[in-house]
C-alpha cells in the first residue's frame, strides 16, 4: 500500500508536502498565500486538513525541517503497524506556540505530541489531551533541575538569590526555567524578568534572564553576569554545557525532585480503539529491531517509553505540585 505523509506548516503561508514509499519519495514544496495554498491543493487531490485515516503528530517549533527529520521516521513506523485499526497516511503538523497547539488538538488537527512535563499539564487541562506514556530521553527516564552559583560568591541558598539575578535558558524549558522558578514562587520569593544580565533587580525580588542556550547560562554564572543558574543534572554533567574549566569554579545550591524526561499526550477524543494501539506499539518499540531508526531520531534520541504506574506516577504528581506556581499555569 503506497504511504502519504503529509506536513504542515503555517509560517507566511507556506505549505511542505512529503510523499514517500518505502522512505523514498518526493517532495513539493509550496510556497504562496493561502487562497493559492487550498488551489493547488485540490489540483494535488489533497484534503487541506486530515481524513480519519491520518496519523498526526504535533510539535511547537520554528524549525521545520529539523522537526521533519526527527518525527519522520517514528511516523513511518507507527503507520505501517496501525494499518490494522483504519490508520493509512501520516502528517506532521508545526504549532508556532503552545496556545496554536492547544487549538490543534481541540480542532482534531493533530492526534499525538510529545512534550515536557508542565507543557504537557497545560495541554491536558485546556484541550484535554491524555497524559498517555513517559519518554525517556537520551537513555533515561527522568531528570531533575539543579540551581548552580559560584563557588567562590556568596550564593549558598536560595534566600541569598534575593536581590540578585539567576539565568534561565528559555520561556519554555521544563528544568531550566518552568520548574526552578516553581520552586522560587513555592518558596515564597517574588521574582521579575530582567532584560539583559547587567540589569539590576528591584528590592526584596529575585531578578531572572533568559541566557538561551545551557552553555551561556554555566558562562554567565562563572563570568559572574548572574549569581546563579539553572538547569537540568545532565547538562551539569555534559562538557559541551557546563566545560571541565569552568564546572570546577561552581557548586550546586539546589537539586529538585526527578520529573519524566518527556510526556507523549494523545488527542482526547481520538478513537479508544486507536490510542490503545498507539500505546501497545510505543511500550513495545524499544524491543522492536524496526523500531531503532524511529527511536533515534525521535525527541531524538527516544530509548523506550513506559507507563504512569507507581513510582513512575510519584514524577508527574511532584510536577502537578508545582504547577499552580506558574504564571504559565494559573
Amino acid at each position: 500500500m503506497r504511504k502519504r505523509v503529509y506536513f504542515f506548516y503555517n509560517d507566511r503561508n507556506s505549505l511542505r508536502v512529503d510523499h514517500s514509499q518505502n522512505s523514498v519519495g518526493k517532495e513539493i514544496v509550496v510556497k504562496a498565500l493561502a487562497s493559492r495554498i487550498v488551489f493547488i491543493l485540490a489540483l494535488l487531490g489533497i484534503a487541506a486538513t486530515t481524513n480519519a485515516a491520518t496519523l498526526t503528530i504535533g510539535r511547537v517549533s520554528n524549525e521545520p525541517e529539523k522537526i521533519h527529520r526527527q518525527l519522520k521516521p517514528m511516523l513511518d513506523y507507527m503507520v505501517n503497524k496501525l494499518q490494522d485499526v483504519g490508520i493509512t497516511d501520516g502528517a506532521i503538523r508545526i504549532a508556532k506556540d503552545h496556545e496554536e497547539m492547544v487549538t490543534y488538538l481541540k480542532q482534531g488537527k493533530v492526534d499525538w505530541v510529545q512534550k515536557g512535563v508542565f507543557e504537557a499539564l497545560i495541554y491536558s487541562r485546556d484541550a484535554g489531551a491524555e497524559i498517555a506514556l513517559r519518554s525517556w530521553r537520551e537513555g533515561v527516564p527522568n531528570y531533575y533541575s539543579v540551581i548552580f552559583a559560584r563557588k567562590d560568591g556568596s550564593v549558598r541558598s536560595l534566600a541569598d538569590l534575593v536581590g540578585r539575578k539567576i539565568a534561565f535558558q528559555d520561556k519554555g524549558s521544563t528544568s531550566a526555567f518552568f520548574v526552578p522558578s516553581a520552586v522560587l514562587r513555592k518558596a515564597g520569593f517574588e521574582l521579575t524578568e530582567l532584560v539583559t544580565p547587567r540589569e539590576k533587580p528591584p528590592v526584596g525580588k529575585i531578578g531572572y534572564v533568559f541566557a538561551g542556550k545551557e552553555l551561556t547560562i554555566t558562562t554567565w554564572v562563572h563570568r559572574e553576569l548572574a549569581d546563579a543558574g539553572a538547569y537540568h543534572n545532565q547538562n551539569w554533567s555534559k562538557p559541551t554545557d557546563n566545560p571541565e574549566k569552568m564546572k570546577k569554579d561552581l557548586t550546586i545550591i539546589y537539586q529538585g525532585k526527578p520529573m519524566p524526561r518527556m510526556i507523549e499526550l494523545l488527542r482526547k477524543d481520538l478513537d479508544p480503539q486507536i490510542k490503545a494501539r498507539i500505546k501497545s506499539i510505543l511500550l513495545r518499540a524499544h524491543e522492536d529491531p524496526a523500531a531503532v531508526e524511529a527511536l533515534k531520531a525521535y525527541g531524538p534520541e527516544t530509548a523506550k517509553f513506559d507507563e504512569f504506574k507507581g513510582k513512575i506516577k510519584e514524577e508527574l504528581t511532584e510536577a502537578m505540585s508545582l504547577a499552580k506556581y506558574m504564571s504559565h499555569i494559573e
